[in-house]
C-alpha cells in the first residue's frame, strides 16, 4: 500500500480549456519555429532567455484567461477526496501563478507543488516531489492522465493510476 500520493493537474483533477492552437501560433510567432509540437521539447530548445521568457509569459496569459472556464474532472477529484488524509504533491506543466489561482478557486491543497518553473520533465518533477514529501518511490502513488505520466511513474518506480 502507498503512503503518499502525487497528482497531475490538467486532465487529471481538472480540465483546462486552453486554446492550444492559438497559443502554438503565438509561440511560433515569438520563436520563428514553425512546428511547435511536442511543446515541451520545443521549449527546452529555446536558448535565448528573452524569447523563452516571452513564451512562458504567453503560456501563463493563456492559462490565466481560462480560470473561470475550468471544469472538474470527476474521476480525478474523487481520488483526491479519497486520499485527502495522505501527504499530497502536485506536479504540473502549468505555471505557479495559474496553479495558485486554481488551488484557491477549487479549494485543493498539497503539501508541495512542482510546476514548469522547477522542471519541464515529468520524471524530474516526480523525483523532486517524492523527495520533498519524504517517502520512497514504492510508497508513492502517482495519478495522471497521459502516457508520459505513466512512463515517468514507471521510470521513478512508483505506483500509477491513469485517469481517462
Amino acid at each position: 500500500m502507498f503512503k503518499a500520493v502525487i497528482f497531475d493537474l490538467d486532465g487529471t483533477l481538472l480540465d483546462l480549456p486552453i486554446n492550444y492552437p492559438a497559443m502554438y501560433k503565438k509561440f511560433s510567432e515569438l520563436t520563428g519555429i514553425t512546428e511547435i509540437k511536442p511543446l515541451l521539447k520545443t521549449i527546452t530548445q529555446i536558448k535565448n532567455p528573452q524569447i523563452l521568457k516571452q513564451v512562458i509569459d504567453t503560456w501563463t496569459s493563456f492559462e490565466v484567461t481560462i480560470i473561470d472556464k475550468i471544469t472538474i474532472h470527476t474521476e480525478g477529484m474523487q481520488l483526491y477526496r479519497q486520499y485527502i488524509e495522505l501527504p499530497k504533491a502536485l506536479v504540473t506543466m502549468q505555471g505557479k501563478e495559474t496553479v495558485h489561482k486554481i488551488c484557491q478557486k477549487f479549494n485543493i491543497q498539497f503539501n508541495t507543488i512542482f510546476t514548469r518553473e522547477e522542471s519541464f520533465d515529468r520524471f524530474e518533477q516526480l523525483k523532486m516531489a517524492i523527495t520533498k514529501i519524504g517517502f520512497t518511490s514504492s510508497d508513492t502513488l502517482f495519478i495522471g492522465n497521459t502516457d508520459n505520466d505513466e512512463n515517468a511513474a514507471k521510470q521513478v518506480g512508483c505506483q500509477f493510476i491513469k485517469i481517462k
